[in-house]
């Protein structure tokens, strides 16, 4: 596939996974295709070196997953890997090519480089990381390019364009799984009662809302709606809303719409709130029908997970206040 030509599938098939989990292989492999890449990976975790937890890792080459090298890597490589370690201390959503990261010894000797890069077949591949508010570091590893001709400004350009595009699927996928909403689809998210959803139409206006995303709305402390438009509070940041809103609003004729993230600051020292938007499903497959073009979740740190301490107790045998303990402590 033309990498010129890829961009747009892509695209629609990372905002796909973005609400299903079941389309990353497909995106994955799309991508592999369109760069001529061997595989690519994605990890979550914080901090690094020693003191690094992976909390999230997957490797897929050409859509097949082989969780078996992800393992192998993470278990032995990785907490003695300078390269990647490096990797963190440099500025993050910039692409690097994997051998810029180790010195010229290292690429000699570092059994990280020659053995666990090589197994993965990411050896001559490519790595960005990108840093959350939260402390979370996302790190996406590009395999080794396919072919003896390495790799070409065509595919290197779509790689870069394909960086917001890929933080922002693993920020959304992020964002559904704290709310225990992974798997519910476009439908079932409108039940999910720990956090906030919101479908626009191609408009823009409001269609639905659940039950915390209405409770955010009529408190109107960072977003609020008026005839069904939203707005926010802050002057900079409805501005900033608008054109979130805008860049994923499906047009006939403009570029793919594309999803993103912003915080809204509130009054009275309240923690932001976080919004992910992402586009959904065919623009032009819909006739001009008024249906869910737009998806935004809102999440609120102020809303924690109410858990019964009685039920605590009677799983785990614990006295009435050893499960209020548990209880607070696992909110």
């Amino acid at each position: 596939m033309n990498p010129h030509d890829a961009y747009e599938p892509i695209l629609a098939s990372l905002y796909r996974a973005a609400l299903d989990p079941g389309h990353w292989p497909q995106a994955s492999a799309l991508i592999d295709e369109a760069c001529g890449a061997a595989g690519n990976g994605l990890v979550v975790g914080e901090g690094s070196g020693g003191d690094g937890r992976i909390h999230f890792a997957r490797y897929l080459a050409r859509g097949e997953p082989r969780q078996d090298l992800a393992r192998e890597y993470l278990q032995v490589h990785y907490p003695h890997d300078t390269g990647l370690h490096r990797l963190m201390e440099l500025p993050g959503g910039r692409l690097f090519r994997l051998a810029e990261l180790y010195s010229e010894a290292e690429r000699k000797t570092s059994p990280a480089y020659n053995v666990g890069w090589r197994r993965l077949g990411g050896q001559h591949g490519m790595s960005v990381h990108f840093d959350e508010p939260d402390g979370l570091r996302i790190v996406w590893s590009i395999g080794d390019p396919v072919g003896s001709g390495g790799w070409g400004s065509a595919q290197t350009e779509l790689i870069e364009r394909l960086l917001p595009h890929v933080h922002q699927f693993v920020r959304m996928r992020q964002a559904l799984a704290t709310a225990g909403a992974s798997d519910a689809g476009l439908a079932g998210l409108l039940d999910n009662s720990r956090i906030g959803v919101l479908q626009l139409d191609r408009s823009g206006r409001l269609l639905e809302a659940n039950g915390p995303a209405l409770a955010v709305l009529r408190r109107g402390g960072g977003l609020f709606d008026k005839g069904g438009v939203l707005y926010a509070r802050l002057p900079a940041e409805h501005e900033r809303l608008q054109k979130l809103l805008k860049r994923a609003l499906p047009g006939l004729w403009s570029a793919s719409p594309r999803g993103g993230s912003m915080r809204l600051r509130r009054p009275s020292n309240a923690a932001p709130l976080a919004l992910h938007v992402s586009p959904v499903g065919d623009p032009e497959a819909d006739f001009g029908a008024r249906r869910v073009a737009v998806l935004m979740v809102v999440v609120d740190p102020a809303r924690r997970p109410r858990i019964d301490p009685l039920r605590v107790s009677e799983a785990f045998g614990l006295t009435a206040s050893e499960g209020r303990v548990a209880a607070l402590l696992a909110e």
